[in-house]
């Protein structure tokens, strides 16, 4: 039974990339706006990682580099699911683990200071398992995936509003 879910899953994911693969020239962030060279979105969310990142081992495949130099993915308030942009982001990542077997990955999961200690805490490891389910419906060994949450422990931006808020509900992908 589990196996005709992750056949449907893969399939659904190639749709999604696929349909949402048509905007050339257009750099985006995780949750889909439009960013500058710094990574800064209009509304001043952003990866903060840039466009800089060197391409690495995804065989010539348009635009990955520029993916796997995205390393955070960011979510929804009180949400774990992963958005279409991020699949992609997600998907480079798993395909340079495949290309590359001896390499492994940590998955940080995070959340912004609203709720208690203990709900982040769940919250953030409900989000990188999302993140390392994707994955491994891509091919890559859960026991490659390394899952952990820090909650609100580790903030990305200090502040006390909707912009420090997005920026601290992440998972960040560390090879």
């Amino acid at each position: 039974m589990r196996n005709k879910y992750s056949i449907a899953l893969v399939l659904l994911l190639a749709l999604t990339v696929t349909a949402c693969g048509g905007r050339k020239g257009v750099k985006e962030d995780a949750a889909g706006a439009a960013m500058d060279e710094q990574g800064v979105t209009a509304s001043g969310v952003g990866d903060g990682s840039g466009t800089s990142g060197q391409a690495l081992g995804m065989g010539g495949v348009a635009g990955a580099g520029d993916l796997l130099s995205r390393n955070k993915v960011y979510f929804e308030f009180d949400s774990a699911a992963v958005n279409a942009d991020s699949r992609a982001v997600i998907e480079a990542h798993a395909q340079y683990l495949i290309d590359n077997p001896s390499v492994t990955a940590v998955l940080e999961g995070h959340a912004d200071e609203r709720g208690t200690r203990e709900y982040n805490l769940a919250l953030g490891e409900r989000r990188s398992k999302a993140v390392a389910d994707i994955m491994s419906a891509y091919g890559v060994a859960l026991g490659r995936l390394q899952t952990i949450s820090y909650g609100e422990e580790r903030p990305e931006e200090l502040g006390s509003d909707e912009s420090a808020w997005a920026l601290n509900r992440r998972v960040i992908i560390l090879r």
